[in-house]
Order: structure tokens, then C-alpha cells, then sequence
């Protein structure tokens, strides 16, 4: 059984929707966690402690032990804040679930510029914030995991959510970059693309009971089915790093970005990529590189340049 006696664990955004349920799971499994949630709205807007301190008292009411902590990720005095939290009540951090985030939709030409930073600041700036102080921890402790909640939106694009998508995205290069810096210092990071009925979707599409009997997937993607993934790369039996999942009503795979074998020409034009179009655009064969470097030496493999 994977368990996490002994460890403690962050999660932020925990006072609600996935957040709250990853924070419960750890806890039942024996994590002591803190549950960071600002308690803003979903367009990040004002602030509530009481969604954090109830997921508390749920934990400790089942015989868990967690603190809360209200202070926002955006700010590098708030990301400090939290991983302190851990510290000063648990004296240590093995896991952290960065998972705080907010939600708003705009159609490209009419997004506005504070839209695009307010977005940008929860998202990846907080991203940053937090883990920075937790990597410290890790290295100096020998060890740790992240795992960061990114978007199928940011690695696949979704309409109307341009700052959303690109600070999903700018999280996958986050976590990409500690994975491997980590690797020496037996820090693992990974990230995860969940897909379920959370208070995002129900402040973008509604209420299920309220659209009709015809929508079978919203019945589909119940959020306890994001949950086992989570964990498992929170936990010490998650052994690699440097990788995405998706989750998503149960159906758990990794998302990778592939380098195909391409064209290569000598001295090449515009008009040879246009004739050669379909070995340039071709997705088969191809390789995950783990690196730039493994971009650079799969090209001087095909030019035959000794590295």
C-alpha cells in the first residue's frame, strides 16, 4: 500500500474542488498537510479563510493532521510562507501538489492586460514562488516530489483562454527544468493534466443539473477519478521524473512532445520545405527527447556530426 507515514505534504488551492480531495487522500494516507487555499473566487477576486481551515477540521475529524494556511502564492513572501508552514509545524517536506489556480474566460482581442497578469501571477509566478523555497528544502533534506497541475488547455490549446492556456503551459516548462535540475538531488517532478467536475467547469458550463440529461461525459468526469494519479506521483513509489499524465473520467496517459525524424537539406529554401512538407510535418518516427541536448544529438546524429 503506498503511504505517506512520516512525511509531510503541501497542497495548494486545497480549500475546494480537486484541490480539497488530493489534500483529504494524503491526509488518509497518513501525509500531515498543509492545506494552503487564499479562498478567492474562481476569477481570483477577494479571499475566504474558511475553505481551508474546514478541509482541516475534516482531515483532523478523521484522525489526520494538517494545518491550514491562507497565504497566496503569488507573492515570493507567500510561497515562502507556506513551505515555513510546513516546516514550523512538521519539520519537514516531502510533497508538494502545486495546484492553486484561478479561471476566466475572453476571447483573444478582447482580453485585457491585467487579465493576462492576474492570470500569469497565480498560475506560473506562483508556481515559481512556491517551489523555489520547497526545492531548497528538498535538496538540503535529499529528496522530494512535485507534482505540478498544468491543463490539457495549455499543452492543446482551449478557446477563449489564452492567459490560462499559456500559464498552464509555462508550468509544464517549469516542472520540465526542476525535473532536471532535481535528478542529482533525488528531487522528482512531474506534472499532471486533470479533467474533472470541478467548481471550474461548473463556473464555465453550470450546474450538471441544470444542462439536461444529454451530456454523458460531465457524468463521466466525477473529480475522485483525478485523485490516483495525484498521489502516486506524490509519493515514494513514483521513481521517474521529467513526465505529464493525463486524467480524465478514469483514464489515466502520459503526454509527451515528440521530435519527428523530419527532412534535412543541404542548403535548404523556403521551396524545399514546401516540396518536402511531408516528411518535415511527418509524426512517425519520432523520439521524446529528455533535454534540448537530446534534440541537439538526435540532429547531429542525422548530419552526421560527431559530438
Amino acid at each position: 500500500m503506498i503511504d505517506f507515514d512520516g512525511q509531510a505534504a503541501i497542497v495548494t488551492g486545497a480549500g475546494r474542488g480537486l484541490g480539497r480531495l488530493y489534500a483529504l487522500e494524503l491526509a488518509r494516507r497518513g501525509a500531515s498537510v498543509v492545506v494552503n487555499d487564499l479562498g478567492s473566487s474562481m476569477d481570483g477576486q477577494g479571499s475566504n479563510p474558511a475553505p481551508a481551515r474546514q478541509v482541516v477540521k475534516e482531515i483532523r475529524a478523521g484522525g489526520g493532521v494538517a494545518v491550514a494556511s491562507l497565504d497566496s502564492v503569488d507573492s515570493v513572501e507567500g510561497g515562502q510562507a507556506i513551505v515555513q508552514s510546513a516546516l514550523d509545524h512538521f519539520g519537514r517536506l516531502d510533497a508538494v501538489v502545486s495546484n492553486a489556480g484561478i479561471f476566466h474566460t475572453a476571447p483573444f482581442d478582447e482580453l485585457s492586460p491585467e487579465d493576462w497578469r492576474r492570470m500569469r501571477r497565480v498560475h506560473l509566478d506562483g508556481s515559481f514562488y512556491l517551489s523555489q523555497p520547497a526545492y531548497r528544502h528538498m535538496r538540503a533534506q535529499g529528496g522530494g516530489r512535485f507534482v505540478f497541475i498544468a491543463s490539457s488547455a495549455g499543452l492543446f490549446g482551449q478557446p477563449n483562454s489564452a492567459h490560462y492556456a499559456a500559464a498552464k503551459a509555462g508550468i509544464v516548462g517549469l516542472a520540465n527544468v526542476i525535473a532536471l535540475d532535481g535528478a542529482a538531488h533525488g528531487i522528482l517532478a512531474n506534472t499532471v493534466l486533470p479533467f474533472g467536475y470541478s467548481r471550474m467547469v461548473t463556473e464555465t458550463v453550470g450546474e450538471r443539473h441544470q444542462l439536461g440529461e444529454d451530456l454523458p461525459f460531465l457524468k463521466a468526469i466525477e473529480p475522485e477519478l483525478v485523485v490516483p494519479m495525484v498521489v502516486f506521483l506524490a509519493s515514494t513509489a513514483c521513481t521517474f521524473t521529467h513526465q505529464s499524465f493525463s486524467a480524465c473520467a478514469g483514464r489515466f496517459s502520459r503526454v509527451f512532445v515528440g521530435l519527428g525524424d523530419g527532412w534535412v537539406g543541404t542548403a535548404p529554401t523556403a521551396e524545399d520545405i514546401e516540396a518536402h512538407l511531408a516528411e518535415v510535418a511527418a509524426t512517425e518516427p519520432f523520439i521524446v527527447p529528455g533535454s534540448i541536448f537530446d534534440e541537439v544529438a538526435d540532429t547531429c546524429s542525422r548530419l552526421g556530426i560527431p559530438l
